[in-house]
């Protein structure tokens, strides 16, 4: 066993900086890099590809990462585990092995995780007696079971540890727990086992941490202007050892900062109750863990306890949800707020008169500049000279988004003076994937781990 682990994350979503995990890998030591690419709204930009290309579905950075690191990684004996496997894993594996074989790699050994998506066993699930409820508004998914694009349940980190107990030196996942990227690697390499409460939870607050990036190392931090180099801020790292105290870190030499202040916005970040957070693993108390600057750029965390996990596993689900559409203007000059309401009052009656009315609920009207995007808290000061029109509808109805996208260029001619900003042309209609959150029960999901190689 090991005296400590170093894990590292470098993606906290697919579309973070192509550059980091590199820099992870070469910019000082590690034993794992995490990368984290999934969201319930990737999940969806994943289903539109998919139904395009049956063998897409699966996050494509990630291959540009492995044709430019593989051989790095191999020679330094960097483990990766992540979740770019996304609808598709099987297929990312396949992309996988034609790179390790480009750059003459060989003997790589690649673990798939599967059994997260249960779309396939959808009817037979809902037959059965699990109605996949929405965990908001109670409604039972086969009222919608025609519009449904996706299900995927979120397991959690043991099939990552076995995984890695079969040997894997990268591990891809679908619909994994953002958290069990990096309490997989720590099951396997200090042998935790379901049971020990504190040391999973351990894991779990040290994956949280890390798993949205940069938001731990200075990224988003409220007292921006106290970061330094944050255009080379360095993504985080944590130390762990056996007993599961962890210290936050990052490489030496990058910007950013860590520190305890840093550290505890990104432990509360996406935090519901935080002395119960619930994940397929353990359920760990948040309010237990104790902070401490242990040097520059190092924060130890201690204390964690947990609690034993429920027996359901969270269900992501999309479905198709009508269209939409979002057009800007921007308006200059005097009264410019007062304009803008009038160009979105304006655009709602000629939709009206053409025969296809909005339902309030379906409109969207912002006013950039004029306290939208914290209403009630930062108060226009004084009347701006320019502000953007943000305007937008949802409807079932196809035919109706479009009409909508046609009337905002002609508010240019014959709406109040100043208006502009249209170059983009009209907005058109866009698909809607919704999300449907639920739950069930861990004996109804089954993953499935399998390890590969590439010979020679």
């Amino acid at each position: 066993m090991r005296e400590k682990v170093l894990i590292g994350n470098g993606q906290g979503f697919w579309g973070d900086s192509p550059d980091t995990p590199w820099e992870m890998v070469t910019r000082g030591p590690l034993d794992y890099l995490t990368l984290d690419y999934l969201a319930e709204v990737t999940m969806s930009i994943m289903m539109r590809q998919k139904l395009r290309d049956s063998s897409r579905g699966y996050a494509t950075d990630f291959l540009s990462f492995l044709e430019r690191s593989l051989p790095i990684l191999m020679d330094r004996g960097i483990k990766v585990v992540t979740n770019a496997g996304g609808l598709n894993p099987p297929a990312l594996r396949e992309r996988i092995g034609e790179i390790a074989e480009r750059v003459g790699v060989f003997g790589l050994r690649v673990g798939v995780i599967e059994g997260d998506d249960i779309l396939p066993r959808l009817p037979d699930i809902l037959a059965d007696g699990h109605p996949l409820e929405h965990m908001e508004t109670g409604a039972a998914l086969a009222e919608l079971r025609a519009k449904v694009l996706s299900a995927n349940a979120y397991l959690g980190a043991r099939p990552v540890a076995e995984a890695l107990d079969a040997g894997a030196h990268i591990v891809v996942a679908g619909r994994v727990t953002d958290t069990a990227l990096t309490l997989g690697p720590l099951m396997h390499e200090f042998g935790w086992q379901p049971g020990q409460w504190d040391l999973l939870a351990s894991g779990i607050i040290a994956g949280h941490i890390i798993e949205c990036g940069a938001q731990a190392t200075g990224g988003n931090f409220t007292r921006w202007w106290e970061v330094p180099d944050l255009w080379d801020i360095g993504y985080p790292i944590v130390e762990c050892t056996p007993d599961g105290s962890f210290v936050v870190t990052k490489h030496p030499g990058t910007g950013g900062l860590v520190t305890v202040d840093a550290v505890a916005e990104q432990m509360v970040y996406e935090m519901g109750r935080p002395d119960e957070y619930i994940t397929p693993d353990v359920v760990a108390d948040f309010t237990s863990a104790r902070l401490e600057q242990e040097g520059p750029d190092r924060v130890r965390v201690t204390s964690i306890q947990g609690r034993p996990s429920t027996e359901f596993l969270k269900v992501s689900a999309t479905y198709h949800d009508g269209y939409k559409a979002i057009g800007h203007l921007t308006i200059s000059g005097p009264r410019a707020i007062e304009k803008a309401r009038l160009c979105a009052d304006i655009i709602w009656r000629r939709l009206a008169r053409s025969g296809m009315p909005v339902c309030v609920d379906d409109r969207l009207v912002e006013i950039v500049g004029a306290d939208a995007c914290m209403p009630g808290i930062a108060e226009t000061v004084c009347p701006p000279p320019e502000v953007v029109l943000r305007i937008g509808m949802h409807d079932r109805d196809r035919r109706k988004v479009a009409r909508f996208g046609m009337e905002l260029a002609p508010l240019i001619t014959s709406g109040p003076p100043g208006i502009t900003g249209f170059a983009g042309g009209r907005p058109k209609p866009q698909e809607i994937v919704a999300y449907w959150p639920a739950l069930l029960s861990k004996d109804v999901v089954e993953p499935q781990v399998k390890v590969s190689v590439e010979e020679v």
